[in-house]
């Protein structure tokens, strides 16, 4: 990959996440492309900042609540354009090439990437099915690896600190800015935190906060639930 393609900074939000760290920066390392990562870190009490640090990545400990994590690791890249990926989630091999050429769109603002959860059951595939159909009508979350370029980020304030759907949030301003794309992958991500609630409630739950969220509900209980669920 030639080296004057535009450097991505890639911030991993991470809490306790020393069984999944070492496989995300190794698959990291492994991929072509410029790539810088963080870890913007929400207090972790086991070897997640030994693990990070050993690996020589940076990690960023600031704010009280992830989305303010993650804007202060947002705000310590370098990069050109951000990607924020869960510790559980994997690209593609081709993403830095879908990046660069999205990147040379100059009315793309960001985006994020196909998705399919991990296992060869149902339940997770009910789940990239759903999640197909939500991209349809522009309804993504963090899960699917969420890019932007760092100047549209720093205009629309980066992840607002909500109790709950902070990417959900941002998803909504990020689509109202400007054209997007969903990059091709897919994008594999975990079902993990899904994976106990079961199809049905797992469903109904991306629905009730869904709408709470739109209605205006910013209620701890909900905040709770998602962050169980994430």
């Amino acid at each position: 990959m030639s080296a004057s393609g535009p450097l991505v900074s890639v911030v991993i939000p991470a809490f306790d996440e020393e069984l999944e760290l070492p496989g995300v920066l190794g698959h990291l390392a492994a991929l072509p492309g410029r790539w810088e990562l963080l870890v913007a870190d929400g207090g972790s009490r086991d070897q997640t900042l030994r693990i990070a640090r050993d690996r020589g990545v940076r990690v960023i400990a600031e704010g009280a609540s992830r989305a303010e994590q993650m804007n202060a690791a947002a705000r310590q890249a370098d990069g050109e354009l951000l990607l924020f990926l869960h510790a559980d989630s994997r690209l593609p091999s081709g993403a830095y090439a879908g990046l660069a050429a999205a990147a040379r769109e100059p009315d793309v603002v960001g985006g994020n990437f196909v998705l399919r959860f991990t296992g060869d059951d149902r339940f997770s595939f009910v789940l990239t099915l759903t999640y197909a159909l939500h991209r349809l009508f522009r309804r993504y979350y963090g899960d699917s690896s969420l890019w932007v370029r760092r100047e549209v980020f720093e205009r629309l304030g980066g992840f607002r600190p909500l109790p709950f759907m902070d990417d959900y949030d941002f998803v909504r301003r990020l689509e109202a800015s400007g054209r997007t794309v969903c990059l091709p992958g897919p994008a594999l991500t975990s079902s993990r935190r899904w994976r106990a609630l079961g199809v049905p409630r797992t469903l109904w739950t991306w629905v009730v906060l869904r709408l709470m969220f739109r209605l205006g509900v910013r209620r701890p209980r909900l905040g709770r639930l998602y962050s169980r669920a994430r």
